[in-house]
């Protein structure tokens, strides 16, 4: 677990700690907490993680916080640039990426986030919540491709 003083509540964290090189096995379990990668992801997300994956333009990247270490944040890799990754999340609204901080540099990216699980919320109990839920609970996450132009925008 990861010590936890000072986080910003807007951006996601994971659950999970793993580092290149470190990390017990290359794939891992962790859950986002925050709106910055509404809609992509929503608040109490479950990701499988590969730790150590080469990033892709378009990838959702765990990655950790330039300015604060120990906290685990979730965001997509927007653009390669000198230096490391350019970073933003999905929710322009939330903050808490590279608008703010810069590029982070290769070594505080941990890995690549290839599946998302939307656990069953306790109020879904009527047929019809439990049909939409087993429909949308579990995705792949794909590269964004449209991320440069998200990125151009701002």
């Amino acid at each position: 677990m990861e010590e936890r003083t000072g986080e910003v509540p807007e951006m996601p964290e994971l659950s999970q700690e793993g580092e290149r090189g470190r990390a017990v096995a290359p794939w891992g379990l962790a859950e986002v907490t925050g709106p910055s990668m509404v809609p992509t992801l929503q608040h109490g997300d479950r990701l499988l993680v590969r730790y150590g994956a080469a990033v892709r333009h378009g990838d959702i990247v765990v990655l950790r916080h330039p300015f604060q270490q120990d906290l685990l944040v979730v965001k997509r890799a927007v653009e390669r640039r000198e230096g490391g990754w350019w970073v933003l999340g999905d929710n322009p609204y939330a903050g808490g990426d590279s608008t703010d901080y810069g590029v982070v540099p290769d070594e505080l990216v941990l890995g690549t986030a290839r599946f998302r699980y939307r656990p069953l919320r306790p109020g879904q109990r009527s047929p019809l919540a439990l049909a939409r839920w087993a429909v949308s609970a579990a995705r792949p996450l794909l590269p964004d491709r449209s991320a440069s132009r998200r990125l151009r925008a701002r």
